[in-house]
Order: structure tokens, then C-alpha cells, then sequence
């Protein structure tokens, strides 16, 4: 279950003047701009919800995902998954989290994407008969197979999405978080 109580989150900017000038007494001014990402969101999802969270640009829906994988740390009040507070207790619940973040890839770069899925089977301690069982079903349903083999650098945004929505599901998580994942797909996906 997830749980969410009065759930806020502020960034706070530095006040910069101009020029050289402006950019040395920022070092020292204690001035700042505050930014409301977050504000007093309560919510509970039960297991086995599909929840669609909506809002325009700027709204905080990123960052509300952020804490609850446990990027992120609240301002105040609180977040539970399972019971746990991710943001105090990551290691534990990272394994029953996938996330994608359509801007952000988890996907290593320079190697090639069955690469980065075989070193996500060894950081998620996959057993081999669940890891070809689960590469053979996201292959076939997202239709990785022409690039498997290619750098992650060389695919195209769509492939890279497709990709990353793989790496999210491979460890069979409990809870998946999607921010932006058809960035880039086409209708056919």
C-alpha cells in the first residue's frame, strides 16, 4: 500500500544579482526564493490500484514520485510504502519499486541495453530461470529484439523507452512508477 500524509515539498533558490559581483555576495547572502514543488497531498492507494496522477507542467507530479522512490526527502509530513518511509528505508524498498523517468534513462550509455538488463538481474539478484523467463516475455512484448545488442547511445528516443520500461519491470517489482513513459513511443509500441 502506498500512503501519503499532508505531503509537501519546498525548494529554496539563492537571490542572485547580477554580474560578477552579484554571483560573489550570493556566496554570502542568506536570501532566497522558495518554491512550493509539493503542497499537503494526502492519499492512499491499496494494492493492485492503477492510479493515473495528473496535472499540468510544474504541478509537482515528478517530484511527489521522486519522494516516494526515495529520491527525494519531504519537507514535511510523510510517505509509506508497505509501512516504510523510502526516503529513511531505500535499500529495502528499492526492490519493490521499478521506475521510469522519461527523461532520465536507468540504462548505461555506452553498452549495450541486454548488457544493462544482465547487470539490473545481478543488482536485483534475479535467479537465471526467472531473468530468461522475464527477458524472453519483455523482448517479445515491447519489441526489443532488433536492438538488443546495440549500445544504448546508438537507439533512437522511442527504442530507449521501450528499453527502459523493460529494465523498470525486470526485477517483477510490486510497484511501478511511470513519469513520462511514452515520450517518444509511437502508437504502434
Amino acid at each position: 500500500m502506498i500512503k501519503l500524509e499532508s505531503l509537501r515539498k519546498e525548494f529554496y533558490k539563492p537571490i542572485r544579482e547580477e554580474g560578477l559581483k552579484g554571483m560573489f555576495k550570493t556566496l554570502f547572502s542568506r536570501k532566497y526564493t522558495k518554491t512550493v514543488a509539493v503542497n499537503d497531498i494526502s492519499l492512499e492507494i491499496p494494492d493492485g490500484q492503477i492510479v493515473g496522477y495528473i496535472g499540468s507542467n510544474g504541478a509537482g507530479k515528478s517530484t511527489t514520485i521522486k519522494i516516494m522512490c526515495g529520491i527525494l526527502t519531504p519537507t514535511s509530513g510523510h510517505v509509506y510504502i508497505n509501512g516504510l518511509e523510502p526516503y529513511k528505508k531505500r535499500k529495502e524498498i528499492a526492490k519493490d519499486i521499478g521506475v521510469v523517468f522519461g527523461k532520465k534513462t536507468q540504462l548505461w550509455w555506452d553498452i549495450p541495453v541486454i548488457e544493462t538488463f544482465k547487470v539490473l538481474k545481478e543488482i536485483y539478484l534475479i535467479s537465471d530461470e526467472d531473468y530468461k523467463e522475464r527477458i524472453e516475455f519483455l523482448e517479445e512484448a515491447l519489441d526489443l529484439h532488433s536492438y538488443m545488442n546495440q549500445p544504448v547511445r546508438t537507439l533512437s528516443l522511442g527504442q530507449r523507452m521501450r528499453a527502459d520500461l523493460a529494465a523498470a519491470w525486470l526485477h517483477n517489482p510490486k510497484i511501478l512508477f511511470l513519469d513520462e513513459p511514452t515520450i517518444g513511443l509511437d502508437i504502434g509500441c
